[in-house]
């Protein structure tokens, strides 16, 4: 997953030089000591510069710069993983091929291991839902029964007329059911599942099972390791050449070395349901897992990102800390009237009283300016401004005293001396 990680739209990091430019911006240019080192000399700046109180360690900028910096990685689209092409059904289609050979009228399994695939061959197809399924059945030849259909009526029909005695060549070649399972899916556009229903596979198949594919193979395991009698057409049972009944097991060895030696999914019968559920999950995943590997689009996962911007936005609503939509609390401000109690309570909420006061004082409303203000050197300024020297002084001077009762490097205030 790691090595799949790449970026949809890689130029959109380029944008990510913007907040790192606003970070150096707003380093240099809130440093007040910076602005001024090149004109005061250094011994008298430490007597004019008034610092702050260092309740707030955390910056408003870099909240600015946090958000812009994830915003970007979303834009850029972060990926791992292929999304099912557009327009690709659901469900995969499915070839079975059922095994009729002579061994699969076996009993070891009531009533015989063929009626009992039929069985559950019949209950996969009903918990499909619908999906396209084919038919093939193989023995010493493989021939198809049902094309590709959606008809689960119609797949029940052939697959209860189905009898080992209807095989024209006798024995065994689960290779030929398997490229003909293969040529069916092959005329499809999207990758489908072969389910071998089978009391064994012979060694000889395992090659044609280990040749890459497209499609995916499973196999359900008809019979028991015990076995048992194999009947006849005319009611009997198949016996050898020394007149013994043949004992048919199945050789559940063999299927667990097919899967070990092709990654085929491999399962036996039950006799619940667990194993017609298991086939039909297994066909799922089959289908999800090429798909997602095959397909020529990858998700778009940037969007995922919008988790962190939000919370990083919802600190974004304390006072001071983002430029609160001013120019909608100016319009508001002014529809209702600047002496209202409305506006003020509005103005209240997203603006604090620096941000309120420094408004005041660029629109020349320097004593608003002043009841305002927070920051005591401002305050000061709009009172000189508005002409009240007195106020001014008094501001200023207490300013200055609380600047001699700050320890050097601390920026704590003895408030009962400065009253």
């Amino acid at each position: 997953m790691i090595e799949d990680f790449h970026f949809l739209r890689p130029w959109w990091l380029l944008a990510l030089l913007a907040p790192f430019a606003i970070a150096w911006l707003a380093s240099r240019f809130t440093d007040i000591r910076r602005q001024w080192s090149g004109i005061i000399a250094p011994h008298l700046l430490d007597g004019l510069v008034v610092e702050g109180d260092g309740k707030s360690r955390i910056r408003p900028w870099w909240l600015l710069v946090g958000v812009l910096a994830i915003a970007t990685i979303a834009a850029a689209g972060p990926t791992w993983q292929r999304e099912a092409p557009p327009f690709v059904e659901d469900t995969a289609p499915l070839v079975i091929a059922i095994d009729l050979s002579l061994t699969m009228d076996a009993i070891d399994i009531t009533p015989s291991r063929l009626e009992r695939a039929k069985l559950k061959v019949k209950d996969i197809v009903a918990l499909r839902g619908g999906a396209r399924t084919a038919v093939v059945t193989y023995a010493g030849s493989a021939h198809i029964v049902l094309p590709l259909t959606e008809d689960a009526s119609l797949i029940a029909t052939y697959v209860d007329a189905l009898a080992t005695r209807i095989m024209p060549v006798k024995g065994k070649d689960t290779g030929k059911a398997l490229q003909l399972a293969e040529d069916l899916l092959g005329r499809e556009d999207s990758t489908g599942t072969i389910l071998f229903v089978t009391d064994g596979i012979e060694q000889k198949a395992f090659e044609a099972f280990k040749r890459k594919s497209k499609d995916g193979f499973v196999v359900l395991g008809i019979g028991t390791a015990d076995g048992g009698p194999v009947k006849t057409a005319d009611g009997g049972f198949l016996t050898d050449s020394g007149g013994a009944r043949v004992f048919s097991k199945l050789d559940v060895e063999a299927l667990k070395n097919l899967h070990a030696l092709t990654g085929a999914d491999v399962a036996t019968l039950t006799t619940d349901d667990t194993d017609v559920r298991w086939v039909a999950q297994r066909i799922r995943t089959n289908f999800a897992e090429k798909t997602a590997t095959d397909g020529d689009r990858w998700r778009d996962l940037g969007w995922w990102l919008v988790v962190p911007i939000t919370l990083l936005f919802a600190v974004s609503f304390r006072k001071g800390w983002v430029v609160r939509l001013a120019v909608l609390v100016i319009i508001a401000n002014g529809a209702i009237g600047p002496g209202n109690a409305q506006a003020t309570e509005l103005v209240d909420m997203w603006l604090t009283g620096d941000q309120q006061g420094r408004r005041a004082f660029e629109q020349g409303e320097f004593e608003k300016a002043a009841s305002h203000f927070e920051d005591p050197m401002w305050k000061g300024v709009a009172y000189y401004r508005a002409g009240k020297f007195a106020d001014a002084l008094d501001v200023l001077c207490r300013c200055r005293y609380r600047r001699e009762l700050v320890r050097p490097g601390k920026y704590s205030v003895a408030s009962d001396e400065i009253r």
